[in-house]
């Protein structure tokens, strides 16, 4: 279990240092983020073909855990309708509540390195911050997104 625990650990730094789709689409969607416990601060980027997600990013600042979720969420995204995005938001949600067990959580690739993040409360906010940032987008919402 420690060889995972450290895996995940990897995964989070490394995502963290290189975030991935981080850029700005100024002709895309876009909501603004805030999770003023941590000071993070993510702008998500987000373009639809349709019910496809065609393409979605970020930029902004955060700790470890809420950049790389970010980055990783992005990854993730890419592709997807907006039924499997909305089942993928309520999962990754489910997980870091404690309401998935850490069996269900194998379905859910590279996003379940945060399911560690359950036993630290306060850190749920990092983690979900560019969630919510992204599913406001989704919905056309027009505010900036407070973890408070």
């Amino acid at each position: 279990m420690s060889d995972l625990h450290e895996l995940y650990q990897d995964l989070i730094k490394d995502h963290s240092k290189t975030p991935r789709n981080f850029r700005a689409q100024p002709d895309a969607r876009h909501v603004e983020g805030y999770n003023p416990l941590c000071g993070d601060r993510f702008t998500v980027y987000l373009k639809m073909d349709g019910d496809v997600v065609q393409d979605v990013s970020f930029q902004g600042t955060g700790c470890a855990i809420s950049t790389a979720s970010a980055s990783i969420m992005t990854q993730a995204l890419k592709g997807k309708t907006r039924n499997e995005v909305e089942l993928l938001f309520q999962r990754f949600h489910e997980m870091l509540t404690g309401d998935l067990s850490e069996e269900a959580t194998a379905d859910l690739g590279k996003l379940a390195v945060f399911s560690g993040v359950r036993k630290f409360p306060v850190r749920v906010k990092c983690a979900t911050l560019a969630w919510h940032t992204f599913h406001s987008a989704l919905e056309g919402e027009d505010k900036t997104v407070s973890t408070e």
